[in-house]
């Protein structure tokens, strides 16, 4: 009897380490294909996500482009309405530049005299 179970529990053992020896590759094939479907998912949603932000920085730089020409065309439009107020471009330009005389104190005009130098630049160099 004892001899049996013995045999009986040996068979059982033998079965089981040949279902192990042959379940085991096959599990491990199994993982692997799931892990690769997995894989193959997200980089299939990677691709996606990158689409889309690339779709949206298209659109981003579309409507800035529209709204920099929005911006043009209201500067052209006032330039021109300024321009025509001030008799004219060349007024324009006068006036642009009287303004910019203001705006920045280091401005020095120099104004010629007789023998073409400025007088308030006339003993800058002498050394003293």
């Amino acid at each position: 009897m004892r001899i049996g179970i013995l045999v009986t529990g040996a068979a059982i053992a033998a079965v089981f380490i040949a279902g192990l020896m042959w379940g085991l590759p096959q599990y491990g094939v199994w993982q692997q294909e799931l892990a690769g479907r997995a894989e193959l998912v997200r980089a299939e949603q990677n691709r996606r996500i990158a689409v889309l932000e690339a779709q949206a920085r298209l659109e981003a730089e579309e409507l800035n482009a529209q709204a920099e020409i929005a911006r043009a065309h209201g500067v052209a439009e006032a330039n021109a309405i300024v321009a025509e107020g001030l008799g004219g471009p060349d007024g324009y330009l006068r006036y642009l530049w009287i303004q910019s005389l203001g705006e920045n104190a280091q401005d020095v005009i120099y104004i010629p005299t007789e023998a073409g130098l400025p007088i308030l630049e006339a003993s800058r160099h002498i050394a003293q």
